[in-house]
């Protein structure tokens, strides 16, 4: 199964400002109680998005204006807290394709890499410039040049960064270590054949 190259991601952006944005706030715990990580979309962002009543309340998220937003703009150190892996999933579920950041938690960057969605590292001043833009035209096309290590919007753009391990991941299509390890089956049943910890086929 050879998983797509990705090089760049398009769209258009939110911004949902805050550091410390930790995976509780992302994905509500009583809403991990799952089979699957089919429907966590709806309710990512839930406490912040709604009210006790269920009803929705002011949040970027709720704004008619960046419905469909696939690229999500942040603060420092996004993804804090526990290592849930539902976090970036729901983050998936919801339609988003990439996430900048000042800074991201490490355990929930590598679990966004292995979804491929980049995340990708900026200074706060090009965050704010970028969101600037886009609350003034929503439909402003953001493009996540993970080649290229640039984010562009309009006749602007700025430098971003991201670990060299992930980005050559993404960049060659490589970066879900168990979609590798099943293109590997053979090759890892004959090693381990020769290692005795296998039968011979």
């Amino acid at each position: 199964m050879a998983l797509a190259k990705i090089t760049s991601v398009s769209g258009r952006g939110v911004h949902v400002p805050g550091t410390d944005i930790d995976t509780d706030r992302i994905i509500p715990a009583r809403f991990m109680k799952c089979v699957t990580f089919d429907g966590l979309g709806e309710f990512a962002f839930y406490d912040v998005r709604y009210d006790k009543d269920g009803k929705k309340i002011a949040h970027p998220l709720n704004d008619e204006r960046f419905a469909g937003a696939s690229i999500l703009l942040s603060g420092e150190n996004f993804g804090c807290g526990s290592s849930r892996e539902h976090a970036p999933q729901a983050l998936y579920r919801f339609g988003f394709r990439a996430i900048i950041a000042q800074s991201f938690a490490e355990i929930f960057f590598g679990n966004c890499t292995t979804l491929g969605i980049p995340c990708v590292s900026a200074t706060a001043e090009d965050i704010a410039k970028l969101a600037a833009a886009i609350e003034k035209d929503p439909k402003i096309e953001v493009k996540v040049d993970v080649e290229g290590q640039r984010v562009v919007f309009g006749a602007d753009s700025f430098a971003i960064t991201m670990p060299s391990t992930a980005r050559e991941g993404l960049l060659s299509g490589k970066w879900d270590p168990i979609a590798e390890l099943l293109d590997n089956k053979a090759a890892v049943h004959e090693r381990l054949t020769a290692l005795g910890f296998a039968k011979a086929a």
